[in-house]
């Protein structure tokens, strides 16, 4: 599962990369994000209700009403920052999302964790010609709504796919990996059917792919 991930690409280059025209960037003089961790904001290329592709903040997991198991009452809403490949079709979280509401998660690294006490951790990066070659996650968005300590409450969030590990991965994370798409099917992702969004949902290929950074206690992945 991705918990951590990095996204440093300048807001006018993700414009330029995800096709997103100037009056569609809502992102403003955005900064580099070294280290995206679960409830906080990171950038999203959406589909708009008029057919256009935007890019915006939206924060990292859906959320869900959460109780304490001893007194039942209310606390911080739950989080789900990955979406299973296998639940996608069948589950009602999210479910709904992956027939009208895919999106593409601009990303330069993620990180997955080996170990506790101390735990090593890796990040992962594709090859090319720049250090962090920028790629997006298979993501899905939604506007949850909850039971929060102040009554209901709703945040705009997105969550990312993941899938099977590949072998570079399979080491580190011995199941899963985040779903890495290429640019080719960024359209076929967020416009398709059902279907022919699915059918996206694999493995990136681990030849394309590097650890950049591995260590016990540096948990961001820095901007060189």
């Amino acid at each position: 599962m991705c918990n951590l991930y990095s996204n440093t690409i300048p807001a006018e280059a993700m414009r330029r990369l995800f096709d997103v025209s100037v009056e569609r960037n809502y992102l403003g003089n955005a900064e580099p994000l070294p280290a995206i961790f679960p409830k906080q904001m990171g950038p999203v290329v959406r589909m708009a209700e008029d057919g256009r592709r935007e890019l915006l903040p939206l924060s990292w997991g859906f959320r869900t009403t959460k109780r304490s198991t001893k007194t039942g009452a209310i606390i911080q809403p739950a989080a789900w920052n990955n979406a299973r490949d296998d639940k996608v079709r069948s589950s009602g979280l999210w479910k709904g999302s992956f027939e009208h509401r895919r999106c593409l998660v601009p990303a330069s690294s993620f990180c997955e964790a080996k170990g506790r006490n101390p735990a090593t951790y890796y990040w992962f990066a594709l090859k090319g010609d720049e250090g962090r070659p920028p790629f997006a996650f298979a993501g899905l968005w939604q506007t949850s709504c909850y039971q929060g300590k102040e009554g209901q409450e709703e945040v705009a969030t997105y969550t990312v796919i993941t899938t099977t590990a590949n072998e570079i991965v399979k080491p580190v994370h011995p199941q899963r990996m985040p779903v890495i798409l290429k640019p080719d099917d960024y359209e076929q992702w967020v416009t398709g059917n059902p279907a022919e969004a699915f059918e996206l949902l694999q493995p990136y290929n681990a030849d394309d792919m590097q650890i950049v950074r591995s260590g016990k206690s540096e948990k961001s992945d820095p901007l060189t």
